[in-house]
């Protein structure tokens, strides 16, 4: 589930069931990207236990040689997240994602500006303008959020569901203990701290994630999406 903003209300809004992976869709440039809104898919996905590929669209509107851009891109794919760079105007990476998801039911998530409409277009010819003209005729009703989503079939095989309006990731149902075991590179500390599992891995003596923090084993941008998540829950 994430959450939706209407009228300042925040609320649940159902995705969809039995998927297969989750396609967090982020721009490279024009907007820059969101790495904090990725690490709130990324932690989506782990609770749902749900396979995750990162999908960086627009990589024709930056430097190859990127450092700090190149240094994040790194530091998910040391974590194990499997990250695919794709320009829908030049076509590179069109074809691996393709690849990716052929006979999968996979979920594209990405926040608007990203590019979505041009990469399913990129995908399959006049799949964007489709899942754009079913999003806008989307059904809300009640406390709790429920979209009408439609599967959209790919020629090549497989179905995406695109997730329409969603302004802001809700962390549902994640409790702050546990919030550390849904990143990869802190689960395997987790309660090895001095105080075991009761450490908040903030300011505890004997913290064995901040000392991996302040070690280089773990992103020290990570953690501070780690510290800004706890303070949502």
């Amino acid at each position: 589930a994430v959450s939706s903003k209407d009228g300042g209300q925040r609320s649940e809004q159902v995705v969809v069931a039995n998927v297969d992976q989750v396609i967090p869709v982020m721009s490279a440039g024009q907007p820059a990207p969101s790495w904090n809104m990725l690490d709130r898919y990324l932690v989506m996905a782990e609770a749902d236990e749900l396979s995750a590929v990162i999908c960086i669209n627009k990589v024709d509107l930056i430097d190859p040689g990127d450092a700090e851009f190149c240094k994040v891109v790194d530091e998910y794919r040391q974590i194990g997240y499997f990250v695919l760079l794709v320009s829908a105007q030049t076509g590179q990476g069109v074809d691996e994602l393709k690849a990716l998801l052929k006979g999968n039911l996979s979920v594209f998530l990405g926040k608007s500006g990203v590019g979505k409409t041009s990469l399913l277009n990129a995908l399959q010819p006049g799949l964007g303008q489709r899942v754009n003209e079913v999003s806008r005729g989307g059904l809300r009703r009640g406390k709790h959020t429920t979209t009408s989503f439609e599967m959209f079939p790919l020629d090549f095989g497989g179905s995406i569901v695109d997730t329409p309006g969603i302004r802001k990731l809700g962390l549902w149902n994640i409790e702050e203990s546990e919030l550390a075991d849904y990143f990869p590179e802190m689960r395997p500390l987790v309660g090895s701290c001095r105080f075991g599992l009761d450490c908040r891995h903030n300011e505890e003596p004997g913290c064995m994630i901040r000392k991996a923090v302040m070690a280089g084993r773990i992103s020290p941008r990570r953690y501070k999406s780690y510290m800004r998540m706890k303070e949502d829950l």
